[in-house]
């Protein structure tokens, strides 16, 4: 059967979640979580035929952005606002704290290696400025690269060898090295757009990524060699983040922070974070 591939359509209902919906991602089980699902301080788990409902809801203060999964069915979580990357036992419900850094500006969007290491972006905002963090399997917390724009959007490449972080700002996106332990090197500009902040991305399981255009309300498609190969046109114009899942790995969801909503479109190959749960 054939089927409309990078052709946008809503997916959950308008304000169902805050504009500060963020950080979209699946679990093994095709079930979609976002934060601040019918109020802030919460995240809402959404059923692969839209229904939704409030997971869990985050300590007092706490507001997520970044979501991802470990290879232990942990949900991590870039907890903003009190400097943590959390992490939610799936089965129980249980939060902890897996990592605290008070030098932290707001940690924003999370990357993860196949070998459970996390990277968070880490913007200043007000100041246009940024870092990138690292927190090992262990909670340490390191820093990488200060120094920097509005770092935003953040992801590895299906290999493991390439991170990309974005400067939204700056409309930037930086690939460097990356060491097996964790280590970057040899940043290098894979594009600067010319117009229009950026904030969610990912990769697919071939290496191209996914850039969300906050405030031109699509999701460019680019190559590993920085090329736009498509733009995918979206209803709403603030999208802010944006995760692969379904059955085959090939539906993409994306947040709309001005329509408190969920749009889904499928693509032409699985995401890489669909591909983690392969193993």
């Amino acid at each position: 059967m054939n089927e409309d591939i990078f052709v946008a359509q809503e997916f959950t209902p308008i304000n169902g979640f805050t504009s500060g919906i963020e950080g979209p991602a699946c679990d093994a089980d095709g079930n979609l979580y976002a934060v601040n699902y019918a109020r802030q301080h919460t995240i809402g788990k959404v059923t692969p035929d839209g229904t939704a409902s409030v997971f869990v809801e985050l300590p007092t203060g706490s507001i997520g952005n970044g979501i991802r999964f470990d290879s232990k069915d942990f949900m991590c979580i870039a907890d903003y606002t009190n400097h943590n990357v959390l992490k939610v036992d799936m089965e129980t419900r249980e939060i902890s704290v897996h990592a605290h850094e008070p030098t932290m500006n707001q940690p924003n969007d999370l990357a993860i290696g196949a070998n459970d290491i996390l990277y968070a972006s880490d913007p200043n905002w007000a100041e246009s400025t940024g870092q990138i963090w690292r927190v090992d399997t262990d909670g340490t917390v390191t820093l990488l690269e200060t120094d920097m724009g509005t770092t935003n959007g953040i992801e590895v490449s299906p290999d493991e060898k390439v991170l990309y972080v974005n400067e939204s700002a700056q409309r930037n996106i930086w690939a460097y090295d990356l060491s097996p332990e964790g280590e970057i090197s040899n940043k290098r500009l894979l594009i600067q757009f010319p117009d229009f902040n950026m904030d969610g991305m990912r990769c697919d399981v071939e290496g191209n990524l996914y850039v969300t255009r906050h405030g031109k309300g699509t999701v460019a498609k680019l190559s590993p060699a920085g090329d736009v190969l498509l733009e995918v046109t979206l209803t709403g114009k603030l999208c802010s983040n944006i995760a692969f899942g379904g059955p085959d790995g090939r539906t993409c969801y994306v947040t709309m922070a001005d329509r408190g909503n969920v749009e889904v479109f499928r693509v032409d190959v699985p995401g890489r974070s669909w591909q983690l749960f392969q193993r």
